[in-house]
């Protein structure tokens, strides 16, 4: 299976004046069309897919989105509104209609894709409040013998010095990654948020972070391909082994 991985797009409105409104959505743009022109199994957008949550934003990210050839699935990011996403994607089946949480699982490819809400409104932190992690608990419990990728916007660990300190409290990241080190069927965790890549051994499995799609908000990407739009592919086998890297958007 492959997986395209986008992130931190953060889409303003088609009416914006800020000079960054045209080059956030070109910069997608030309992912997208990278992506289509390659083929993947599915592409997934780890949060913060638009940036202040407004429906006019909203209404230019499924514009841009609704280019892509492939299923593409959304994680929310302290940026978006569960409400607003929901009405303006109330046609993806999988995002739950009701509640307060938009986390599902995915269960028609060759292994599962486990989608974790970390977003509180408010709270521009990581949240793993006990109501999610028993929601994850009992969903990983369900398919032991499934190779699992989990997807979460927010990491639950530091990544410095860019992110510190990330999440509400030092507690529930660590009842996440004990609770995800006693499912060894999970083979690896894929984040956004920190704008920056980042891989590390976590939880028994191997974690990563990938910079945002949008150019101007990047950290820590080298000059060459730092005004570039890039994206990541993940490459996983049957057996959950996962082979990741990025791609680079040529002109």
């Amino acid at each position: 299976m492959i997986i395209a991985q986008i992130s931190d797009t953060h889409i303003l409105s088609k009416s914006s004046q800020l000079p960054e409104s045209a080059s956030r959505a070109d910069d997608l743009r030309r992912c997208i069309f990278d992506i289509n022109r390659d083929g993947v199994d599915a592409v997934v957008h780890t949060g913060d897919t638009v940036h202040q949550g407004l429906p006019e934003e909203y209404e230019h990210l499924r514009e841009i989105l609704s280019e892509l050839s492939s299923p593409f699935f959304l994680v929310p990011g302290n940026r978006d509104r569960h409400a607003v996403l929901r009405e303006y994607f109330s046609d993806l089946s999988y995002l739950p209609k009701t509640g307060d949480f938009l986390q599902y699982t995915l269960e028609n490819f060759p292994l599962r894709l486990v989608v974790l809400d970390s977003v509180q409104n408010g709270e521009r932190k990581g949240v793993f409040c006990k109501q999610r992690l028993k929601w994850l608990d009992e969903t990983l419990s369900k398919q032991t013998n499934q190779p699992t990728l989990l997807f979460i916007h927010h990491p639950p660990f530091d990544i410095e010095p860019h992110y510190v300190g990330g999440y509400r409290e030092q507690k529930e990241a660590d009842d996440l990654t004990a609770m995800v080190r006693r499912h060894p069927q999970v083979k690896g965790l894929l984040c956004g948020h920190v704008h920056r890549l980042h891989r590390e051994l976590w939880a028994g499995t191997v974690a990563s972070t990938m910079p945002s799609v949008a150019v101007d908000l990047r950290k820590g990407v080298a000059t060459e391909i730092g005004k570039k739009p890039f994206y990541v592919v993940h490459e996983v086998s049957d057996t959950g082994e996962l082979v990741t890297h990025r791609k680079v958007v040529s002109d």
